[in-house]
């Protein structure tokens, strides 16, 4: 039985959420209806045939449906090592290590690789699973302001760690603003600064860099750089992550990262499938194209109509309105157009800077932007901004 609500703990819990609702800031769980523009499945691959039938060969095989264990007790086997190998190789890189999700990934390795004597440069627009990395390592922390490469520089001279390393950390897409990092100046500077670059290409893998390996690949840079962490949620249509690096840095990463050393490991016929998408994203040159083509088109339009779209230049498309409700009224009038759209509220985001995270997919039809477009702009004749 569970405790009623006259727990002073639940009482405390439930005005807490009285205050999130108050400031329009309370999320729940719903049912995704309509044109999906939430979806992180930038080449639609989770629709593709294959990777049921790689499922489906995987358990006919005998492939087990449960791990037991993590990986350094009962949960490792043959065909994880296997894929790890083939992701390296596919990346550019000595060696790979899968993590259970993204999150875990960027977790296990920032707080295993920073010590507290060490210094990480952070962009002020980071994913939480970066800033938790960073918070769980006690390293020494400089946020500095988004993309915004003379601060950083200027952080990075007029910072000593005569005891530890600097690092810096960033994302190739940013998840919220839909831009990019300009990888090959972060190289620069952090080859000028002696400093060690940490890419999470979470929303490039898949979409930009030759066969889709990412911005990092696209830069010549691969072998550059740290460490680069692709997780397979999104282009992949799968779960899970990889961090790829140096075979050291994977060894380490086996003996300190916490989220893998404690993780129960996914079930091995999982690695097929994510093997199988890997294998359709690296032929996807065709709808990488047309990805390219719809969030082009989705800017140029918003942009004409007057909408602030901030910085993006991917897939990823904001529409930032400004506050809470707005944001709130939005979402809700695309519904009623048949879009499935979520607002995106602080913290997320900046206070200000509520916003529509349009996602960009390559089965969104032409027609489908256009009256997107058309949906938006009829919503603020009925809310002016």
């Amino acid at each position: 039985m569970s405790k009623s609500n006259s727990s002073g703990t639940l009482r405390r819990l439930a005005s807490e959420l009285a205050a999130l609702d108050a400031q329009s800031n309370l999320r729940r769980l719903a049912q995704m209806e309509g044109i999906n523009l939430c979806s992180n499945d930038y080449l639609g691959v989770s629709a593709d045939a294959r990777l049921r039938e790689a499922i489906t060969a995987a358990l006919a095989a005998g492939l087990p449906v449960a791990s037991t264990g993590s990986r350094l007790l009962s949960g490792n086997a043959a065909i994880w090592e296997e894929l790890e190998a083939d992701f390296a190789r596919f990346i550019g890189t000595e060696a790979a290590l899968f993590f259970g999700s993204g999150y875990a990934a960027n977790v296990g390795l920032l707080s295993a690789l920073l010590h507290p004597e060490d210094i990480v440069f952070s962009d002020q627009a980071n994913h939480a699973s970066i800033v938790d990395g960073i918070r769980l390592s006690r390293a020494r922390k400089v946020i500095f302001p988004h993309l915004d490469l003379n601060s950083l520089e200027n952080a990075l001279r007029h910072s000593d760690a005569p005891a530890g390393q600097k690092f810096i950390v960033v994302e190739s897409v940013f998840s919220m603003d839909g831009d990019r990092a300009p990888v090959n100046d972060l190289l620069e500077i952090a080859e000028r600064c002696s400093a060690e670059l940490i890419v999470d290409e979470a929303h490039a893998t898949g979409v930009f860099g030759p066969q889709g390996r990412g911005l990092v690949a696209a830069a010549g840079g691969t072998r550059r750089v740290l460490a680069t962490v692709h997780p397979c949620g999104k282009a992949l249509a799968s779960a899970g992550g990889f961090v790829c690096c140096a075979e050291t840095l994977k060894q380490y990463l086996v003996n300190r990262a916490r989220s893998f050393i404690f993780s129960t490991a996914l079930p091995p016929y999982f690695a097929a499938q994510i093997r199988r998408a890997v294998t359709i994203i690296s032929e996807s040159d065709a709808e990488r194209r047309r990805l390219e083509s719809l969030a082009s088109c989705l800017r140029q339009q918003l942009q004409e109509a007057g909408f602030n779209i901030g910085t993006s230049d991917t897939q990823i498309v904001p529409v930032i309105l400004g506050g809470n409700d707005t944001a709130i009224h939005y979402a809700a009038a695309l519904s009623g157009h048949g879009f499935a759209v979520r607002p995106i509220r602080p913290p997320t985001v900046p206070q200000g800077q509520s916003r529509l995270r349009l996602s960009v997919t390559a089965k969104l039809s032409d027609e489908a932007v256009d009256r997107l477009v058309n949906a938006v702009s009829t919503t603020r004749i009925a809310l002016p901004l």
